[in-house]
């Protein structure tokens, strides 16, 4: 807040909602940009403002839409055409109806350094919780939002999906965010956004030769390790902290993937796909 009134950017209090912001009547100074710089902005924002692609950004579109007036005629009419020809493919996402304000309270208390309290519907807990929240950082990671904080409730750093907040509540209370916070340290080598308790873990999957070449060619983890087989197939190794969240996308490769290491990700993956042999024999 303090960096965009030295940069002599007018803010204003909103009472509703107890927050600074930028007047919408405030207008930047102009901004000299090449060609390419343009096309790159006005693909991104169409592509990712323009729908539900990233929610709570549909003010990137509005932005494009402005840029692109702003420019000569002729390159208007180009930069058109080549945004037609780009997509920008995220796949689903949550598109968190509703809960827009949650968010902008959440970047604001982050901002301020105020504390919250919410309200939140967990995905394993049967009930609704409450705690207080020091909110630390915001993610958006594959489908949703998500926030990391210092939750009262678990006395821990925690993670918590946007959409799942039912209520919140900013308090008068103030917080620092630790010197040794960061989004890199907290997930650790987490597969995904989950990171859990103990050290980290060598995983080594096989894929077969019908999935090898479509796996080996994504970087799925930081850790990642390749080695290609003989006969078309990989085994697949990375180093992560904890295995629930790998278990779910080896599963997704069915039987074309076959964990060999370590024996607890294999009884993990053997029990799940029990259960799944159960309930469709059952019916």
């Amino acid at each position: 807040m303090e960096t965009l009134r030295a940069a002599g950017i007018p803010l204003e209090f909103d009472e509703e909602f107890e927050r600074y912001s930028i007047p919408n009547t405030f207008l930047l100074p102009p901004t000299n940009f090449t060609s390419e710089e343009a096309l790159a902005v006005i693909a991104l924002c169409h592509e990712l403002g323009g729908s539900d692609s990233l929610p709570f950004y549909d003010a990137a579109r509005s932005a494009a839409l402005k840029l692109e007036s702003s420019l000569p005629a002729n390159l208007r009419d180009e930069l058109r055409l080549l945004t037609r020809a780009i997509r920008i493919n995220i796949g689903k996402v949550n598109a968190l109806k509703g809960s827009k304000d949650i968010y902008q309270h959440i970047v604001d208390a982050i901002a301020r350094r105020r504390a919250v309290r919410i309200r939140y519907r967990g995905f394993t807990e049967p009930d609704e919780i409450g705690t207080k929240l020091r909110p630390y950082q915001v993610l958006f990671s594959q489908r949703s939002w998500y926030v990391i904080g210092r939750s009262s409730l678990h006395r821990s750093t925690r993670t918590f999906n946007m959409g799942r907040i039912t209520r919140l509540q900013t308090l008068e209370e103030t917080y620092k965010i630790p010197k040794g916070f960061s989004i890199e340290r907290y997930l650790r080598n987490a597969w995904h956004l989950i990171p859990e308790s103990g050290p980290d873990r060598h995983v080594v999957v096989h894929f077969r030769p019908k999935v090898a070449k479509n796996v080996a060619e994504v970087v799925w983890h930081k850790s990642q390790r390749i080695e290609p087989l003989d006969d078309g197939s990989i085994d697949f190794h990375a180093d992560v902290s904890g295995l629930s969240e790998i278990c779910w996308w080896v599963l997704g490769y069915g039987d074309q993937a076959e964990v060999l290491e370590p024996a607890q990700l294999r009884d993990m993956v053997a029990q799940h796909a029990s259960h799944m042999l159960t309930a469709y024999q059952g019916s």
